[in-house]
């Protein structure tokens, strides 16, 4: 018993792994500035590339979920980058970050609104873009990494949520009724699954009729490559890139990129005349109102196994301690019934292996208490307290410091040298 008394503290504050799933994590509940907030990824991937981010001050709530695809790389660059441009000083010039002359866009502009985190994420693609120019002659892979990024920000009443590629925020509201709860989706998904995508993407490109392929039962963008990886022997193939829009995945963005010898060394060559996708977020601004209940942010390895109303009839009908690690594990269940399997069975499959039951996962639920409104916000001089899932949920390694080329590398280190 004595021993448990200070295990539960600890596991408060640091989080937990999922009894008997080694490759869970969780966060059963913490206060933000307007309610109470619970938080759990699970790691399929050999090197987990789902990275999750909650910023809590006195009077706002940063939410942040940022799924890579390609490795790992890019979204742990994203956790670390995006909302320090929001919150901290920067330099006037992306190619000297070891200066601090500049306040971060929202302290500039008086406040958060579409255009401050608009300028924000192009401020983290264009950071990106220098860390793959400096990394290019040693590994000009780099290039073909990428994130989808979805944030949500909660300040002074209003709601904010932008999104590249196709993680999902989904808000549980009381219906019309004032008695059943419905839910309402938050962001679009930027992924050529979806029909709307699909045109969109091929009015960009009306001289090019297989910009958009339907191959082995699935839409996808053009753009797909082999690269062998250095220290492994094997091929990757991304045959699943389906997002039109992500931070980084430099190849599909800058053509003379992939038709470059280095590169070309690690992949076939992708003939693009023209940028295939872009870093331009979705963003929805809303008054946050009474009936509004809760927020679910996800990556899309959760929806990929529960939709909409499913996810929100499980946060209705269950306490809020531990509720993201609640739709976690009914994500896992569902893959596992696909494969008539149970949970049990998948929790015993080994991280690099388990990809091919179902995809790393991280959710983050944000209660709304309305009687809990915070203070005024202001986000210069802010004291924000970061609540950050594991980099790694095998190596349980949260250090938001890392350089996300080398892990064992300090970012203020990394940065000094640019």
């Amino acid at each position: 018993m004595m021993v448990r008394s200070w295990i539960r503290p600890l596991e408060r504050c640091f989080g937990r792994f999922g009894v008997g799933d080694g490759l869970l994590w969780d966060l059963d509940l913490k206060p933000h500035a307007m309610g109470e907030f619970s938080i759990a990824v699970v790691q399929a991937n050999n090197a987990l590339e789902d990275q999750g981010q909650v910023l809590t001050s006195p009077s706002a709530t940063f939410v942040g979920i940022y799924d890579g695809h390609g490795g790992p790389e890019a979204s742990r660059f994203v956790r670390s980058r995006l909302f320090t441009h929001l919150q901290r000083k920067l330099p006037s010039n992306p190619s000297n970050l070891s200066g601090h002359s500049r306040v971060g866009f929202a302290s500039e502009q008086g406040g958060l609104s579409a255009e401050v985190i608009k300028k924000a994420f192009a401020a983290t693609e264009e950071e990106f873009l220098h860390l793959v120019k400096r990394s290019w002659a040693a590994r000009p892979q780099i290039a073909s990494v990428g994130s989808c990024c979805l944030i949500g920000a909660i300040a002074d009443g209003m709601l904010y949520v932008a999104n590249l590629g196709d993680s999902r925020a989904v808000l549980g509201r009381r219906g019309a009724d004032g008695r059943a709860v419905v839910a309402e989706r938050l962001s679009k998904d930027h992924n050529v699954a979806v029909e709307e995508v699909r045109k969109e993407v091929v009015a960009l490109h009306p001289d090019d009729s297989h910009i958009v392929v339907y191959t082995r039962g699935v839409w996808r963008i053009k753009g797909i490559i082999q690269m062998e990886l250095l220290h492994q022997n094997m091929v990757r193939y991304f045959e699943n890139f389906l997002v039109s829009r992500s931070i980084g995945d430099i190849y599909l963005k800058k053509p003379e990129l992939s038709s470059d010898p280095l590169f070309r060394q690690f992949g076939s060559p992708v003939p693009l005349k023209r940028p295939v996708i872009t870093a331009e977020p979705s963003i929805l601004v809303r008054k946050l109102k009474p009936n509004d209940l809760f927020l679910i942010f996800a990556s899309d390895g959760l929806w990929e196994q529960l939709s909409d109303e499913a996810a929100v009839e499980i946060v209705v009908n269950n306490p809020r301690a531990g509720i993201a690690k609640r739709l976690v594990r009914a994500a896992v269940n569902e893959a596992a019934k696909k494969r008539e399997l149970r949970y049990d069975d998948i929790k015993k499959i080994e991280k690099g292996v388990r990809r091919h039951f179902h995809d790393d996962i991280t959710v983050i639920v944000i209660y709304l208490d309305h009687h809990r409104q915070g203070t005024r916000f202001q986000l210069n001089g802010a004291n924000f307290n970061c609540t950050s899932a594991p980099v790694d949920i095998f190596s349980f390694n949260s250090d938001d410091s890392e350089e996300p080329l080398h892990p064992n590398l300090r970012m203020d280190t990394a940065w000094s040298q640019y």
